[in-house]
């Protein structure tokens, strides 16, 4: 069977992410790799541990899927200026039936639930992104 713990991490990396920019909204941020997916430890070569480039590689997806903008990466350490996209708000901002609305229900994933949960969770907004 095919270990999808990297979707998992993709997942919460791209769930942190959001978060990270909506609670900043609207003014632009940087927002550090470290600060989503953790502390890092380059090698002997100072080359970033594969986790921490995955994290970016999350990053750089929001970035070319439409839900956040960012102004440049640093190096490999933290997005510039970064912003949620008019989407990527409204995304955030819509409420479900029980009136809680989606950055409520993502920073409960995040902090709170099983992988399984947050991946339903994040391909349920993917989905609601992609009919905004």
């Amino acid at each position: 069977m095919l270990d999808d713990l990297h979707i998992h991490d993709f997942y919460r990396d791209a769930g942190r992410t959001l978060l990270a920019l909506f609670h900043n909204f609207p003014a632009p941020a940087t927002v550090y790799v470290e600060d989503i997916a953790g502390p890092d430890t380059p090698d002997e070569f100072g080359l970033h541990s594969p986790r921490h480039l995955a994290c970016l590689g999350a990053m750089t997806w929001l970035k070319h899927s439409g839900y956040i903008h960012f102004s440049q990466l640093v190096r490999q350490e933290a997005m510039e200026e970064a912003v949620l996209s008019h989407r990527g708000f409204l995304l955030l901002v819509n409420k479900n039936d029980d009136g809680e609305s989606n950055a409520h229900l993502l920073d409960s994933a995040v902090r709170n639930g099983s992988s399984p949960q947050l991946q339903a969770l994040m391909e349920g907004l993917m989905r609601e992104f992609s009919t905004l």
